[in-house]
This record gives structure tokens, C-alpha cells and sequence, in this order.
């Protein structure tokens, strides 16, 4: 079953880590779709995320939606390589581990920028986002 990354679409950092992740994916397990679109609107509705609550990245898994620090985890979890050994990040209390990510979050405009639209996909890898 493929999991779902909800992301912010005008934020470049959050293009940046899409593209990082479609390269160490190889088995093609994520689909992405950005915040700004239907679909992930119609997802958090679902879910009953609440708007606050969607700035930055959100998992879909499993029928089961994951924020902050446990969505990054439960991607690096899937990745090729060493990267899934960033998941051993888990045994840092949430608490710990959601504040420095809503720390960064906070920032990240800041710190990487912002795009006027929403990324647009590759020829090669469109077939990987919904919507």
C-alpha cells in the first residue's frame, strides 16, 4: 500500500525534502500531494486535522494520519539506505521531538524561502503526486 505526504507546496524547503525523498524511494512508496490542494484538503477533513495543524509535512498511512516528528519518522522509516535508521529518533520523547520540529517549521520561510505556487512535477515523476 503506498503512504500519502501531505506538504506545503510554496515552501521550498518542503519541495526540496519531496525530491529527496523520490530519490531514496526507489520501491515508489510515497505519493505526494501538496496542502494547497483538493485532495489534501479532502484528507484532513477525513482525518479531522485541523487547519492550524497543516503547515508543514503530514503522513498518511495505514488509514491513520501522522504529524510533526512522527510523520518524519515514518518516512525516514521507508527510505532506501541509511536513512531509515533516523527513525531510531523515535525513542526521544515526543514532547522533545515535536517541539524542535515546530521550532524548525516555524522558521522555515525564514530560513528557505517560499515559492509563489505550488511545485510542479517532473514528466517523470508526476505520476507519483495526486490530484
Amino acid at each position: 500500500m503506498n503512504s500519502i505526504v501531505l506538504f506545503d507546496g510554496v515552501c521550498n524547503f518542503c519541495s526540496d525534502s519531496v525530491n529527496f525523498i523520490i530519490a531514496r524511494d526507489r520501491a515508489a512508496h510515497f505519493k505526494f500531494a501538496p496542502l494547497q490542494s483538493e485532495i489534501a484538503q479532502e484528507l484532513l477533513n477525513k482525518f479531522g486535522i485541523p487547519k492550524e495543524e497543516t503547515d508543514s509535512v503530514i503522513l498518511i498511512e495505514d488509514e491513520k494520519a501522522y504529524l510533526y516528528s512522527d510523520a518524519a519518522i515514518g518516512i525516514a522509516r521507508n527510505l532506501d539506505g541509511a536513512w531509515k535508521y533516523c527513525a531510531l529518533t523515535s525513542i526521544i520523547p515526543r514532547s522533545i521531538r515535536d517541539f524542535c520540529y515546530k521550532l524548525f517549521a516555524r522558521n522555515r520561510y525564514r530560513l528557505f524561502g517560499r515559492k509563489d505556487s505550488c511545485m510542479i512535477p517532473t514528466p517523470e515523476i508526476r505520476a507519483r503526486f495526486l490530484g
